[in-house]
C-alpha cells in the first residue's frame, strides 16, 4: 500500500485517524501497532513475522544494555556489566546486518561468486521486504542510543514496536532515530493547529508525487533503454534531467507525506530535504539530500570511526567506507557500489582542495558543478548496467551517435516542457519565498483554495491514470 493511492487516502487513513482519536490517550499506541502491522502487511503478509521479530530482538537487546548499564551505574559488577552491555549491542547489530544482508543481498553475492569457474551457488530469489533497509537502521539506533546514554530504556513493548512499525515513515523514511522521538512515544499532544499543518503538508508532498514526479518519470521512461545509436545529446540531457527530478519529487514528496501523517497523529519527524538542487558544493549537495540518512551514517558509521579527528588521510578512508557502504545501502547491484564510489570521488576531491577553489569562484561556478555532478550520478543511480550508463555518458558529453538532436526529441520537448519547467522552478525556494511576501489575509484565502484544489486534481490523476511508480519501494 503506498500514500498515493486511492486505497489509503479515502479509506485506511481514514478510519485509522477516526478510530484514533476516538479511543482515549493510553490506548493510541496500541492501536497504531495494530494498524502499523496491517499496513506492513498488506503486500507480503508473511513478512509481518520478520518485523514482529526485529522489533522483539531490538526490544530485548535494549532491555538487557539498559539492565546492565544501570547495574555499572550503582556499583554492581562495575567491572563486568558494561563489557556484557558491549556484547549485547554487538550481537544485536551483528543479527541485524544478517537479516538484512540475508534478504537484500544473498542473491547478489552468490551470483558474483558463482562467476568464478567451477562454484555454483543457487540463488534464492526471495521477495525483498519492503522497507527493511529503512527499519533495520532505525531500529539499531534504538540499543545503539541506549548504549551511547542518548536515549532510556523504553520498557512498554507496544510502544517500542509503535516506534519501529510506525507507518508514515515504514516504507521509506525519514529514517526515524529512537532518541529523536522517544518523548512522543510517552506522551504528545495532538492539537487542530498541528493536525491542519499535517493535512496542508501530506497534499503538497501527494501532489509533488502525483503532479511532477510521475509526469517527468514518463520522459525518463521513454529514454531509459535506449541504443547507442537513438540517443541524442539533447535527448540523453531531456532524460537525465527528468530522471533527477522525477527521483526528487518523488522522495522529498513521500517524505512530506510521512511528515504530515506524523502531525496528523502528534509526532513531529525531523526534515529530509532542503532544497538540495541550489548547493554549489558535493558536500552542500549531501547535507541538503536525505538528511536523515546522511546524518545516521555520520552518527552511527562516520564519528564513530574517528570522523575527521585523525588527519586528513584517516578523514578520507572514512569517506570512502561510508560512501561505499550508502551506495550499497541503496540496492543489491554493484551499480550502487559504484555510485557511492563516484560520491565519495568527489567529496574527497572537496576536501583535498576542491572546496577552497570553489569558495574563490562565483556561484554560479560552483551550482553548475554541483548540477553536473548530481545529474549524471541519478544516470548512474538509475540504470542496472554499467553498459547502458556509458551509453548516456556518452550522449550527454558530446560522443553520441545520434547527433545533437532528433524530431522525437523535439516532440518530447514540446510534450514535457511545461512540467519540466514547473519541476525545475518547485525544486528552488523561490516559489516559496514569494508566497511569504504575501500578505497574511492573502495568504489565509489562498492556501486552503491552493490546497483543495491540489487535492483533487491529485486525485483525478490518480483515477485516471495508471502510472504511479514509487522509486524508493525497492530499498
Amino acid at each position: 500500500m503506498v500514500f498515493s493511492s486511492i486505497l489509503f487516502m479515502f479509506i485506511y487513513l481514514p478510519v485509522v485517524l477516526a478510530v484514533y482519536y476516538i479511543v482515549p490517550g493510553r490506548w493510541r499506541n496500541l492501536w497504531l501497532f495494530i494498524v502499523n502491522l496491517v499496513f506492513y502487511g498488506w503486500g507480503e503478509p508473511v513478512y509481518i513475522l520478520l518485523m514482529i521479530f526485529s522489533i522483539c530482538l531490538n526490544y530485548v537487546s535494549g532491555r538487557l544494555i539498559g539492565g546492565y548499564l544501570s547495574g555499572s551505574a550503582a556499583g554492581k559488577h562495575a567491572g563486568d556489566d558494561r563489557p556484557k552491555a558491549k556484547r549485547v549491542l554487538i550481537v544485536n547489530t551483528v543479527l541485524n546486518l544478517a537479516l538484512l544482508f540475508f534478504f537484500k543481498y544473498f542473491d547478489l553475492v552468490a551470483e558474483t561468486i558463482s562467476m568464478i569457474p567451477g562454484v555454483s551457488i543457487p540463488t534464492l530469489g526471495l521477495t525483498l521486504p519492503i522497507g527493511i533497509s529503512f527499519y533495520t537502521f532505525q531500529t539499531m539506533s534504538y540499543p545503539i542510543d541506549v548504549y551511547r546514554g542518548d536515549g532510556h530504556v523504553q520498557r512498554n513493548f507496544i510502544k517500542f514496536g509503535t516506534f519501529v512499525a510506525l507507518f508514515p515513515q515504514l516504507i521509506a523514511g525519514p529514517i526515524v532515530r529512537y532518541k529523536d522521538i522517544a518523548e512522543q512515544l510517552d506522551e504528545r499532544h495532538e492539537s487542530v493547529d498541528q493536525f491542519a499543518q499535517g493535512v496542508q503538508r501530506f497534499i503538497v508532498g501527494l501532489a509533488k508525487k502525483v503532479l511532477i514526479a510521475n509526469n517527468v518519470g514518463m520522459l525518463w521512461d521513454a529514454y531509459a533503454n535506449a541504443a547507442p545509436g537513438e540517443l541524442t545529446f539533447v535527448g540523453a540531457w531531456l532524460a537525465a534531467i527528468a530522471f533527477s527530478l522525477q527521483i526528487y519529487f518523488d522522495f522529498s514528496g513521500y517524505s512530506d507525506m510521512a511528515i504530515g501523517l506524523g502531525k496528523m497523529l502528534g509526532f513531529e519527524f525531523l526534515e529530509n530535504f532542503n532544497y538540495p538542487y541550489i548547493s554549489k558544493t558535493v558536500t552542500e549537495f549531501w547535507r541538503r539530500w536525505h538528511i536523515s540518512l546522511g546524518t545516521w551514517f555520520r552518527d552511527y558509521v562516520y564519528f564513530p570511526l574517528g570522523g575527521n579527528r585523525k588527519g586528513l588521510p584517516r578523514q578520507l578512508l572514512n569517506l570512502l567506507i561510508v560512501w561505499s557502504l550508502t551506495g550499497i545501502w541503496h540496492g543489491a547491484s554493484w551499480t550502487f557500489l559504484f555510485w557511492g564510489l563516484y560520491y565519495a570521488f568527489f567529496l574527497v576531491l572537496e576536501k583535498m582542495f576542491l572546496l577552497k577553489w570553489l569558495k574563490k569562484c562565483p556561484a554560479a561556478v560552483g551550482h553548475v558543478y554541483t548540477m553536473l555532478v548530481a545529474i549524471s550520478g541519478w544516470v548512474i543511480f538509475q540504470q542496472t548496467s554499467v553498459s547502458q550508463t556509458l551509453v548516456f555518458f556518452r550522449a550527454m558529453y558530446g560522443f553520441s551517435q545520434a547527433g545533437f538532436c532528433s524530431g522525437t526529441d523535439l516532440y518530447y520537448l514540446a510534450s514535457f516542457g511545461l512540467v519540466l519547467a514547473i519541476g525545475i522552478f518547485a525544486s528552488l525556494p523561490a516559489g516559496k519565498n514569494l508566497f511569504a511576501r504575501l500578505p497574511e489575509k492573502v495568504r489565509g484565502v489562498a492556501v486552503p483554495v491552493l490546497i483543495l484544489g491540489v487535492l483533487v486534481l491529485s486525485t483525478a490523476y490518480l483515477v485516471d491514470s495508471t502510472y504511479n511508480p514509487f522509486l524508493y519501494f525497492r530499498f
